[in-house]
């Protein structure tokens, strides 16, 4: 009988249609919203103000639940704790359980996709990710809370002599893969991963600052007979290359230059900021030479890409020029290298400034002063500069005649 009278209750409050609180007792309620949507609902008084808690879906948890979970409230109510408090406490104590069982592998997985929209490099998230599965192996499956300063240096000790540059550049990620923990709420204390006034007392560091390794670059006198043996060979990847010298570009400049870059009849190529290492929009003036490889380049209707590959019609891979050099039995050099050779030509043979040079190479100014003041991007001098250095690669016998028209610079 009492059964009976249930299913009539709840029959009676599933057909009410009006937004409202329709009471049961006890301080139960159905709360009817704006769109019909059914939830129970606790409502009760502490230090003179109503409180509501919610119960979850009438849709969910029948009247006989309901009931049953408003009895649980109100035992607490007489024991003098607040009902949410006691709720929002035990939610916590359950999220902090699960934050002791996050690995140091799950947070540097959620810390990569979390960043990946913010980084200007696609490939920067896939190294890091190597240098975590490479390195941090030990570590991976530990719980984050759990990572301290002696497994840190477990994890970077081996490497630390040997192999100074990504032992530098893992310790820094594994910093910030700690810190990001931290401010998750997964792991609480100081950062076992910090170099300064902690790690810096563990690893030595004085050995692991070695010289870093140059480029391997042709001397720039060797740059002209280099150049003919270049334009023998065919291919886009050989354009590509022959291009990248004539202009001193870094590698990912080249590959990923696009035709709406290029103003052929101004003889400029603009690089987008967001291609460029430095993140600032730069001009590159083009010479004659240069142009003239451009305007020698297949151009198929809807290709973007100046240098495509054969295959996709997307940009060349990076590893194209260096495959290139191997085939040409140069594998002892660099694409990058040969801005290392103009860079010294620009500085033995010509009376260009130090700022130009450095400008042509897109470098960054490091001193924030001399940053400040310089407006313009010395594109005028920059013009004569590379059709100076297309000149030089093009002369048929070395010469250390430096051109008049540089000493204007």
């Amino acid at each position: 009988m009492a059964r009976r009278r249930e299913v009539l209750k709840v029959r009676t409050l599933g057909s009410l249609k009006r937004p409202g609180l329709y009471a049961d007792g006890a301080g139960l309620y159905l709360q009817v919203g704006e769109g019909g949507a059914r939830s129970w609902v606790y409502r009760y008084m502490l230090n003179r103000r109503a409180h509501m808690m919610g119960l979850g879906s009438a849709l969910i948890f029948t009247l006989a639940e309901a009931r049953e979970r408003v009895a649980e409230q109100r035992k607490l109510r007489a024991e003098g704790i607040d009902p949410i408090e006691h709720r929002d406490a035990h939610k916590a104590a359950k999220a902090l359980e699960a934050a002791k069982s996050k690995t140091f592998g799950e947070c540097a997985k959620a810390y990569i996709t979390a960043h990946r929209s913010g980084w200007r490099n696609p490939k920067h998230a896939a190294q890091w990710q190597s240098t975590i599965d490479t390195y941090c192996t030990p570590i991976a499956k530990l719980a984050v809370q759990n990572i301290d300063a002696a497994l840190v240096v477990r994890v970077l000790e081996p490497i630390w002599t040997e192999k100074p540059e990504t032992a530098s550049r893992l310790r820094g990620r594994m910093e910030r893969i700690l810190d990001w923990a931290k401010v998750r709420g997964y792991r609480h204390g100081e950062n076992p991963a910090r170099w300064r006034g902690h790690l810096d007392k563990l690893l030595p560091a004085g050995k692991r600052r070695q010289r870093v390794k140059p480029h391997a670059a042709l001397p720039f006198d060797e740059i002209g007979a280099f150049m003919r043996e270049l334009r023998k060979q065919d291919g886009i990847g050989a354009r590509a290359l022959e291009f990248t010298i004539l202009t001193a570009a870094r590698t990912g400049e080249t590959i990923g230059a696009k035709w709406a870059e290029l103003d052929l009849d101004a003889a400029i190529w603009a690089i987008p900021a967001e291609r460029m290492k430095g993140h600032r929009w730069h001009r590159v003036p083009l010479s004659g030479t240069a142009l003239a490889v451009l305007r020698e380049l297949p151009k198929g209707e809807g290709d973007d890409y100046v240098f495509p590959s054969l295959r996709s019609r997307k940009a060349l891979s990076n590893m194209a020029m260096l495959q290139l050099l191997k085939r040409m039995g140069r594998g002892d050099l660099t694409v990058h290298g040969f801005r290392s050779s103009f860079r010294d030509w620009a500085s033995e043979r010509t009376n260009f400034s130090r700022e130009v040079c450095e400008m042509a190479l897109a470098h960054v100014i490091e001193d924030q002063t001399e940053a400040a003041y310089r407006r313009g991007d010395l594109f005028e001098k920059r013009q004569r500069l590379m059709a100076e250095w297309a000149k030089f690669i093009d002369q048929p016998v070395k010469s250390k005649v430096v051109a008049i028209g540089a000493r204007a610079a």
